[in-house]
């Protein structure tokens, strides 16, 4: 009997161990629209002729952090995903690669406020959180 329970009971930590969900890094579904939201926020304040919607932008923001409760996250694990100043830092490195990948030099201001007016136009994920 005791044979049977030691084995149910490595089962069943072997289950719940591949069940175990990635960092919220890893899920792209949330890193990117974070992602968005950050490169929104740059231009925001960099561009004299871009403003944010913020309505829209704290709205996405909710709606990402619905979404990884939906995926099983809690209030904590998100919190600790968005203050977290090592994930800040790769945040903002991941935004420059996005930047620099559409052409754009992230110092360069008025290149970052091309594209903002350029996202603007396209209606993109960044867009839709500027006018």
């Amino acid at each position: 009997m005791r044979i049977l329970i030691s084995v149910l009971g490595l089962t069943l930590l072997t289950a719940t161990s591949a069940l175990a969900k990635p960092p919220l890094r890893d899920v792209a579904e949330i890193d990117n629209g974070v992602m968005a939201v950050a490169i929104a926020d740059e231009i925001r304040k960099s561009c004299d002729n871009i403003n944010a919607r913020l309505i829209r932008a704290y709205s996405a923001l909710n709606a990402l952090k619905s979404r990884a409760r939906d995926l099983g996250y809690s209030d904590d694990e998100v919190e600790a995903y968005v203050t977290s100043k090592a994930e800040k830092a790769r945040m903002r490195d991941k935004a420059e690669q996005f930047l620099k990948s559409r052409g754009v030099v992230p110092e360069d201001t008025s290149a970052l406020c091309r594209f903002g007016a350029s996202e603007i136009a396209n209606e993109t994920a960044i867009g839709r959180l500027l006018k």
